[in-house]
């Protein structure tokens, strides 16, 4: 190897340790396989650097693959010794600077300013960390006036863009901004211009206050490393910070950028890592896919990152056997060595875990919770009661959602949005991600007299957040959490308490709810559920619609057809809706008086351009001043079409007992042939596990310590 390499996320050693990885299989082994039959797949379809065309067309996609394979065909030349990639590479680059300076921008279509290649500032800030990389890794086989011809026609202009004419951008405390300075930074190492590495690690002022790196890592992330956007948007800001963070690490070690600010960097990638579904995907908290998940790039170079500079644990491994590839750096090489090593079963089950919001930390949070079922089937519950999430929020502080079986049960519908489908608004978000999507009703909490929390006032929303009430996730038999939200309805304080609790009598934990609404009037609450999959069975009556109409008029309800509906009137004073999802039976009870209603919805009402998925819901409407909702739900039984297997396809709750509630407590039993669970929860602020309760309701008095207690009898 050339001593004139400068690549800037590779040394010579980590280059022959990679290649000795060439045709085995390890998963850097394979990792290079895939990198290569991908590259040479692109190489051969020749050079195209298209113009402009509408956001999401092909120039834009093209662009955007130039990016990604002149990065690729760099580093697989310093692996291969192959001279292809470079003058694949090398001759992209030339062709981009010839053409660069000869496209005039963008015309501006929402409030991210234009590129010349791009319709977004922040894709051409994407173009540049890549092409940088790339770049650096074939400079040394470029002649010294191609080098110029690449830095005056390419380069430059696109640093004086990013750090003069969008330098409102460049320094600015979001993941807009850490793309920028990541950008200009590492293109400023690949061309040898320390000034531009500087201003990016501490802003255009150079005070680490008001933008650059160090800013940006202080301000982003709550103490627990929570990113306020939501896992969607931090594993696109975590790439840039790791590729970023590595940079500093081999250019800049006298910053020990790793043990920044408290390692903030390894806190924030294990915080994006412990929000994953056991199956890898993320979930849909404030605007995001369905689908996006730990085989992101990002969370690759992440994982990759965190186990060089941070650790190694079964977690971290589980989680590449998920990837089943790693980053093609000395990172991904330490983490391939080390799965070689371990010989565990790899499943990964991370703690459960409280991840408060804010700078300080004190601005709610989002609990996750993690139960392992005796068949080591991993159950995970979210609740969130953090902040609002800026521009990207969604209006459903203690809204949840539900995972097991490998599938979510109780459902978010993520964002409305076909990304990059240019027939579909060009791909960006649709007018139904905030009449529908953001809206509280389309979510799983409580909607107060058909209106969404705050009154869907981002401002507003931006200014309150949820209050911790209680955590507690260490039990391998009960677990729980619970958080007010006050005044998010004017005149009505929320508290809701779930508890996943395993027991002998039932074949998996069950989720028990207790969502509690406080108010001096009379209000119409709609306790919403949003699941997938058919209706087995009812414990009461109801009438389908033979003309369906709409359940309101706005705030999300115009989107949703009223289906069916019926009126609770049953024994057990309990509403019980069964379906199956999958391989695996649902059942939802709820204690419930003659007064409730059940309504069964489905989205797609008010959608002239379709841009809704048509998705089953249901919606239990209560009036009332103060009330509890007591909801259980219960996995159970197993479906199998394809050998006609169908076993346990009722569970064994029978009711839920609602005995009481105040400030104090809440009570409920849960009920079976066999046994009953007695459920208390504390409401008392400022409980901890030491706190002793007493409650009375109906002249019996229940006590108990800490935050909650669950007592079995018959």
């Amino acid at each position: 190897m050339s001593q004139a390499i400068k690549a800037v996320l590779f040394e010579e050693s980590e280059v022959a340790s990679i290649a000795k990885e060439l045709g085995t299989d390890s998963l850097m082994g394979k990792s290079l396989a895939k990198l290569i039959a991908d590259t040479d797949a692109f190489i051969a379809l020749g050079i195209d650097v298209p113009g402009h065309s509408e956001a999401g067309g092909y120039a834009h996609n093209r662009h955007k693959q130039n990016y990604q394979y002149i990065n690729q065909a760099g580093r697989l030349f310093l692996v291969t010794g192959q001279e292809k990639y470079a003058k694949y590479a090398g001759d992209l680059l030339l062709a981009y600077a010839d053409k660069y300076l000869k496209l005039d921008f963008h015309k501006q279509l929402n409030t991210n300013p234009p590129g010349r290649l791009f319709h977004q500032i922040l894709n051409e800030h994407v173009f540049l960390l890549n092409i940088s990389l790339g770049y650096s890794c074939i400079r040394h086989y470029l002649s010294a006036e191609q080098q110029q011809t690449i830095v005056d026609g390419l380069f430059q202009p696109m640093l004086d863009m990013f750090t003069e004419k969008y330098d409102f951008d460049f320094d600015r405390i979001h993941n807009h901004g850490i793309w920028a300075v990541a950008a200009v930074a590492i293109c400023g190492l690949a061309i040898d211009k320390p000034e531009y590495v500087e201003m990016s690690i501490h802003g255009l002022k150079g005070d680490d206050i008001e933008g650059g790196f160090l800013a940006q890592i202080s301000k982003l992330f709550a103490p627990s490393g929570y990113y306020m956007e939501g896992p969607y948007y931090h594993r696109y800001a975590i790439r840039p910070l790791c590729l970023f963070a590595e940079a500093i690490h081999r250019h800049r070690p006298e910053l020990d950028i790793f043990n920044f600010n408290g390692q903030v960097i390894g806190k924030t990638i294990k915080a994006m890592l412990a929000t994953a579904y056991p199956n890898g995907v993320f979930p849909a908290l404030n605007d995001a896919s369905l689908t996006m998940d730990i085989c992101d790039a990002g969370v690759i170079v992440a994982l990759g990152l965190y186990a060089k500079h941070y650790g190694i644990d079964d977690d971290i491994l589980g989680m590449a056997k998920i990837q089943d590839t790693v980053w093609v750096n000395g990172c991904g090489q330490a983490l391939s060595e080390a799965y070689a090593s371990n010989n565990a079963e790899l499943n990964p089950c991370w703690p459960s875990v409280e991840l408060n919001e804010g700078p300080n930390g004190d601005r709610g949070a989002q609990a996750f919770i993690r139960m392992q079922s005796d068949n080591g089937d991993v159950n995970q519950l979210v609740m969130n009661y953090g902040q609002h999430g800026m521009g990207h929020g969604h209006f459903d502080t203690l809204g949840i959602s539900f995972f097991n079986n490998g599938q979510e049960v109780l459902r978010e519908y993520g964002f409305g949005r076909w990304v990059n489908v240019e027939p579909k608004f060009g791909g960006r978000y649709l007018d139904e991600n905030k009449s529908y999507a953001r809206q509280t009703i389309a979510h799983n909490a409580v909607a107060v007299d058909q209106k969404c929390q705050n009154n869907f006032d981002v401002k507003l929303a931006d200014s309150r957040h949820g209050e911790p009430h209680f955590f507690s996730g260490d039990d391998a038999n009960v677990q729980g959490v619970s958080a007010f939200c006050r005044d998010f309805y004017e005149g009505v304080d929320q508290q809701r308490s779930l508890l996943l609790i395993k027991h002998e009598a039932f074949a998996k934990p069950i989720l028990v709810d207790l969502f509690r609404l406080i108010s001096d009037e009379q209000h119409q609450y709609d306790y919403a559920v949003q699941y997938a999959g058919q209706i087995v069975r009812t414990n009461f009556d109801y009438q389908t619609h033979k003309e369906l109409d709409t359940l309101g008029d706005n705030f999300g309800y115009q989107h949703l057809w009223n289906v069916a509906q019926g009126k609770v009137a049953n024994e057990s004073n309990t509403s019980l809706v069964s379906w199956l999802q999958g391989n695996s039976y649902y059942t939802w009870l709820s204690a419930s008086s003659s007064d409730d209603e059940i309504i069964f919805t489905r989205s797609g009402a008010n959608d002239p351009s379709f841009n809704l998925r048509s998705e089953p819901g249901m919606v239990l409407r209560r009036h009332a001043k103060d009330t509890l909702f007591a909801s259980v739900l219960e996995t159970h039984g197993y479906f199998n079409e394809a050998i006609e297997a169908s076993t346990e396809a009722r569970g064994q709750v029978t009711a839920v007992n609602a005995i009481g509630t105040n400030e104090q407590g809440s009570v409920i039993e849960v009920v079976t042939a066999e046994t009953t669970l007695t459920v208390m929860v504390s409401n008392q602020v400022g409980v901890t596990a030491d706190t002793e309760n007493s409650v009375t309701f109906n002249n019996q008095t229940f006590q108990w310590q800490g935050y909650f207690a669950v007592e079995a009898r018959g």
